[in-house]
């Protein structure tokens, strides 16, 4: 029961972490100004650590001190953790762009004469100035290669924790609460993720440098797009959890004794199958050499029959591919949201924890309570898990109907006439209204003029004077800002964007409920899916086949599918930020139709094809399987272990599942 409580506590803290993760990629893209391609690299270089190290863990794992293992894994976690949050406290403060009047002067001051009167330089010579001068302190832009080497020692501790703790579990438990026990487990592994957006949510709203500075001087909120939130202080609290998890089990023992159910059972525990018992130490090496020479020697053709099966390899390809697209879906959803429908970071991780993550763990207990009670067979679970795809995928199509227009931002999205955009960007980011100024087009310092529309900069939107400090500071005679009507009436703005249109909280409140649903309905082919997998290989190529799947989702969906969503990503931006040492920053403004297109388009089309898979996988079963057979097939159920022909295989559903769980369950999740 100790062994229960403190696993279930370790399911909870490294999904706790790794949600939390997701929830804080905008922030580290804005805090280190990095694309989304490079922040797809750093969340896959998680599995990238489990990879490393999760074969040696497995075998060599079940003949040393599990619980022990396990708590040595919770320490490499939270120094993993810590390491992510260290580069918060070695990069100085948090520098956005802002018009010098907005930070501490209520004098006035003319944004669009400020270069000529304050000094002779012209942009470019200012803007090599400036790179010259900051270029020391820019240094610390490269440590985002911290976050990635902290996420990777993360994927290296958690390695230990789902195979070795759910064996000891099996080895140890009464073998009918077996299931019940990693039921529970599996539940508050369900809970943790919710908190870790939670948590997001909350550490979004509080500044970045908060203690640190006078929280009084920031001239920006949370719903700007320079905003950056206390993203560190989230992976400080995981880290102290991460820790707390570890300490039970460095006093728990090597073994426990086996109840008394399971002393005369035939199920061998997961250490017996391994080493021989202790009483039988002067012939231990000898029957493990000879055991692993004949491990070694079966092998290939163990990994042949694998791959000569059908079925297994149509449903690997099927999940690979479906894997990409829920990868990628769920990795930049939070920044779909924001820039789709300009929503704030903290309402988006809000919204995702406590609406999206309960609907998918509702949909996964949905599937198997389906397959329970209504006792699917093999083919009825293809279906199923083939029914779940289309209608959820077919959901997902009516959300390319739910999306915000472009923001109307000049010189970007619409000319300074108010017309639709459709020059050179950066060409038309200069006007007859600010030829007068001296201005820079790499500057991000949005202003909403009166007009509805949003500025780049005061200094764009040839703005004259400027009256108070902060927040409020307020800019008059704009050149640039007028009405339809009488374009060349001067007007004023105020700092910060302009909301998005009146449309977009009720397409956002649609969004959500499409989501929602699609989540659930995707999920429910979850279990369904891995009692297909189980059921169409062979007994003893179970462990092996789950094996050869999981490390299949990590390296071809797992790794790679972050990195190309965000590449495609990065091709919608419109406005780039610049380092202070030159180069592309992270991106100040997306196109929203073609993220939309590109987001939903790139999620869509793995999710057909999946489905093409999916349905051969039933076209297979169908054609090898038919009422008579499986009636055949059921009779035969009572008779020897080996099989005649290769269609029973197939359909001796009940004999084939030989336990009750599946190490790799949570991975599905």
């Amino acid at each position: 029961q100790i062994f229960l409580g403190a696993l279930s506590f370790v399911y909870f803290a490294k999904a706790l972490s790794g949600s939390y993760l997701k929830s804080t990629i905008t922030q580290i893209e804005r805090r280190f100004d990095i694309p989304s391609s490079l922040v797809g690299v750093i969340d896959g270089s998680f599995e990238i650590g489990n990879l490393l190290i999760i074969i040696l863990v497995s075998y060599f794992g079940a003949k040393l001190h599990r619980p022990r293992i396990i708590g040595a894994g919770c320490l490499i976690m939270s120094a993993g953790t810590f390491l992510i949050a260290m580069p918060h406290f070695f990069m100085g403060r948090y520098q956005y762009e802002r018009f010098h009047s907005t930070i501490n002067s209520t004098v006035s001051i003319s944004p669009c004469l400020q270069d000529r009167s304050q000094t002779p330089l012209s942009a470019s010579e200012k803007s090599q100035a400036k790179i010259n001068a900051g270029c020391d302190k820019e240094a610390g832009s490269s440590m985002w290669i911290y976050v990635l080497l902290g996420n990777l020692l993360r994927g290296i501790g958690e390695t230990p924790i789902q195979p070795l703790g759910i064996t000891y579990i099996d080895d140890y438990a009464i073998e009918e609460n077996a299931a019940l026990y990693i039921g529970c487990v599996q539940t508050v592994a369900v809970i943790g993720p919710i908190f870790g957006f939670l948590l997001g949510s909350l550490c979004a709203k509080l500044y970045v440098d908060i203690g640190f500075v006078d929280l009084d001087s920031v001239t920006i909120t949370h719903k700007d797009v320079q905003w950056v939130g206390a993203w560190w202080l989230g992976y400080l609290i995981a880290g102290v959890i991460s820790i707390l998890a570890g300490i039970p089990f460095w006093f728990l023992p090597k073994n426990l004794p086996k109840p008394e159910s399971r002393k005369d059972s035939s199920t061998c525990s997961e250490q017996s199958k391994f080493i021989t018992e202790d009483n039988k130490d002067q012939h231990k090496s000898y029957w493990q050499r000879v055991k692993i020479a004949e491990m070694a020697k079966d092998f290939l053709p163990s990994l042949k029959n694998l791959l000569g099966n059908p079925v297994y390899i149509l449903y690997l390809c099927a999940s690979i591919i479906q894997f990409n697209s829920l990868f990628g879906m769920v990795t930049y959803k939070p920044k779909y949201i924001e820039q789709q429908y300009g929503q704030t970071s903290s309402k988006t991780n809000f919204v995702i924890g406590l609406i999206n993550i309960p609907a998918v763990a509702f949909g996964i207990f949905s599937g198997g309570l389906i397959m329970k009670k209504f006792r699917i067979s093999v083919l009825g679970a293809a279906k199923l898990f083939l029914g779940s795809s289309f209608f959820g995928y077919l959901l997902l199509l009516s959300l390319f109907a739910m999306g915000c227009k472009n923001a109307d931002v000049a010189g970007l999205t619409i000319s300074y006439h108010g017309t639709k955009q459709t020059t050179d960007y950066e060409q038309a980011l200069f006007s007859e209204c600010n030829s007068g100024c001296t201005c820079s087009k790499n500057d991000w310092d949005p202003i909403c003029g009166e007009n509805g529309v949003t500025y780049i900069s005061a200094c764009l939107a040839g703005c004259q004077a400027s009256n108070g400090s902060g927040k409020n500071t307020v800019f008059f005679n704009c050149s640039c800002v007028g009405t339809l009507e009488s374009p060349s009436q001067k007007s004023s703005a105020v700092v910060g964007p302009c909301q998005k249109g009146n449309e977009c909280p009720k397409m956002f409140l649609y969004f959500l409920v499409i989501s929602v649903i699609t989540s659930y309905t995707l999920s429910v082919g979850g279990t369904p899916g891995y009692i297909l997998l189980l059921r169409c290989i062979k007994p003893h190529l179970k462990s092996f086949a789950l094996g050869i799947y999981t490390l299949a989702i990590r390296v071809l969906a797992g790794i790679p599918a972050p990195v190309y969503f965000g590449v495609a990503i990065d091709t919608t931006c419109l406005k780039w930020g610049s380092k202070r040492c030159g180069g592309r920053g992270a991106c100040r403004l997306y196109d929203s139709s073609a993220l939309r297109y590109v987001y939903l388009g790139l999620t869509l089309v793995l999710g057909m094809v999946s489905i093409f898979f999916s349905v051969a996988v039933l076209w297979v079963l169908q054609k090898r399987s038919s009422p008579q057979d499986e009636t055949l097939s059921a009779n035969r159920e009572r008779g020897t272990c080996g099989t005649k022909s290769r269609k029973e295989n197939f359909l001796n559903s009940d004999h084939l599942i030989q336990s009750t769980y599946w190490p790799e369950k949570e991975t599905r999740l």
